[in-house]
């Protein structure tokens, strides 16, 4: 895979604001329907509520956390801020550490061994504003998608606050298995993890991990 393309591609990717999320053809008219949650605790504040640093748990979500800490930093003006902000009802799919590590070693063919090392990679391999397209493609705005939903909403396609679409493949509702599709068609599509599901739910920001981070451009 080529760092080059990937900056490239992404720096001519369009950023979309106040995107809505948009169902296919035949998708479930409960997705549409859903109840409004009224709760207003934000997903930064939840992802910053383990202590905000880097552990050796990859199994939580600290990079994605600090990944937004430092688009912010480096452009406080980002739409990135949203997430701090738990009166805009949105839904985020949010990738494990493993999942950006898997993403590092992808792009650089290395193999880092902290979860700091991690994003300091990613960093270097892509820079900040290849990190905000990403962050932002893992935004859903104006829906709370929780998984009840998610599940009755085979081919559903969902438009990001990056401007791309993302498509919900539901494989089995019995055991709950959903894929997301993304934009790559050469790498793997990442699954919802069950056990991780419905974070922050009952407020207006609610999120479910993934396996895989989500690519907005095809590599």
């Amino acid at each position: 895979m080529s760092i080059r393309r990937f900056v490239s591609a992404l720096a001519a990717a369009s950023l979309a604001t106040g995107a809505v999320v948009a169902f296919a053809p035949g998708a479930s008219a409960t997705a549409r329907t859903a109840s409004a949650p009224t709760g207003t605790t934000s997903l930064a504040a939840v992802l910053a509520s383990d202590g905000n640093t880097f552990d050796r748990n990859w199994y939580d979500f600290d990079i994605l956390d600090q990944a937004v800490g430092a688009v912010l930093a480096a452009k406080p003006d980002s739409p990135v801020a949203v997430l701090a902000d738990g009166t805009v009802p949105l839904t985020a799919f949010i990738p494990t550490d493993r999942a950006f590590q898997l993403l590092a070693h992808d792009l650089t063919h290395r193999w880092y061994s902290s979860e700091q090392r991690v994003l300091t990679a990613l960093a270097g391999a892509v820079g900040v504003d290849a990190i905000e397209q990403v962050l932002l493609y893992h935004v859903v705005p104006g829906a709370t998608i929780d998984s009840k939903t998610a599940l009755a909403s085979d081919n559903a396609v969902l438009t990001t606050a990056q401007g791309g679409t993302i498509k919900v493949d539901v494989l089995s509702k019995r055991f709950g298995l959903v894929r997301l599709i993304d934009k790559d068609r050469n790498d793997v599509n990442p699954f919802l993890i069950p056990c991780k599901l419905d974070i922050n739910k009952g407020n207006k920001q609610i999120a479910h991990a993934i396996t895989f981070v989500l690519r907005p451009v095809d590599l």
